[in-house]
């Protein structure tokens, strides 16, 4: 215990300055950091040199530390050791359960100035203040292309490495991001884990469900910088944004009939669609192929129709619930993929704008 006396204030601060020295006396020669371990400082020097010594023996990932290998080994493994005791739900990190836990506390202080939303945490905010001011910090040096965050921009890297951990055990599919697995393992199981407490309806996706709860709210995040107008959906506000274009148009592969919206030409589409096996239980209209009803049938659940359509097209999800083979005769003119009619092709070409 130190001295209190006047007396022995100038020998108290010696053997304070003395106690900070000798419980960091390892200090890095690059940037003058001090440690208090030695392993801790050659852990650290790895940021310099680059070293990453720790393999994954599942995907050849090398990482600088043990620790951020184990952390990185469960996402192939599955282990969540982490437990939630509130809901039962597990997580692969401490720092996940710590998140997930101030959602049952409800409280959310972060509030967006720009349309008022709420969330537990700042960097979820920041992540959310980006969709109206339009930045995206984390630039791909492969393509170019700029993502909201870091996680996003590596899950978009492995389309140029071709990488994909995750694979499908029952039929053998493999993904580039885990969550993409949870959502296709979904089509085996039929499972809709995201209920709207609004109004009952059940989603896949957590996102889906997001975008269904925006009839129920009347929020419009997405909105035109050009005129003000604001959407619910940022396919809307894309398709929007084309009004404003001169010259740019959505082709009908069936009679090269231009249009400027992608509703638009959805709409037409239906007039080349004959009357086919493929009925919606819902509104009664027919289609030639299943896609094409997997397509519309989105509308009636308030998602976007082309959700998943790259997914359906795959032999490996079509062919389990289709018995019947169909003519594949449209062909994209960009990527020369085929489809079974105008409809799919139409949607599918969405994505090339």
């Amino acid at each position: 215990m130190f001295s209190t006396g006047p007396e022995h204030k100038e020998m108290n601060e010696n053997v304070i300055q003395r106690t900070q020295v000798e419980e960091r006396p390892y200090q890095c020669s690059r940037c003058g950091k001090s440690f208090k371990h030695k392993s801790n400082l050659y852990q650290h020097q790895r940021v310099h040199t680059g070293e990453a010594p720790y393999l994954c023996m599942w995907c050849g990932k090398s990482y600088k530390t043990k620790t951020s290998l184990v952390l990185h080994e469960r996402s192939h493994t599955g282990e969540k050791p982490y437990k939630c005791e509130e809901c039962g739900r597990s997580f692969s990190r401490k720092s996940n359960l710590a998140s997930h836990q101030v959602s049952h506390t409800k409280e959310k202080p972060y509030k967006c100035s720009e349309c008022g939303q709420s969330f537990s945490h700042k960097s979820n905010l920041n992540v959310h203040q980006r969709t109206h001011t339009g930045e995206r910090p984390y630039k791909c040096s492969e393509c170019g292309k700029s993502y909201l965050t870091q996680p996003n921009l590596r899950v978009h890297q492995r389309i140029h490495t071709k990488e994909k951990p995750y694979k499908c055990e029952k039929c053998g599919s493999s993904f580039i991001q885990k969550s993409t697995l949870n959502v296709h393992q979904r089509t085996h199981t039929g499972e809709r884990p995201y209920k709207c407490s609004e109004c009952g309806k059940s989603y896949s996706t957590r996102s889906n469900l997001r975008k269904h709860q925006r009839i129920h709210t009347k929020e419009k995040p997405y909105k035109c910088s050009k005129c003000g107008q604001s959407f619910d959906r940022s396919i809307h506000l894309n398709a929007h944004q084309r009004t404003h274009e001169v010259g740019k148009t959505y082709k009908c592969p069936k009679c090269n009939k231009d249009f400027t919206s992608p509703f638009d030409l959805i709409k037409h589409n239906r007039k080349h669609i004959e009357e086919g096996p493929h009925k919606c239980s819902e509104c009664g209209e027919s289609f030639r192929c299943s896609t094409s009803l997997m397509a519309h049938q989105r509308i009636h659940r308030g998602e976007d129709p082309d959700f998943g359509l790259s997914h359906a097209s795959q032999p490996s999800l079509v062919e389990q619930n289709v018995t019947r083979p169909e003519k594949k005769c449209f062909v994209c003119s960009i990527c020369s993929r085929t489809f079974g009619c105008s409809g799919s092709l139409g949607l599918h070409q969405l994505k090339h704008k």
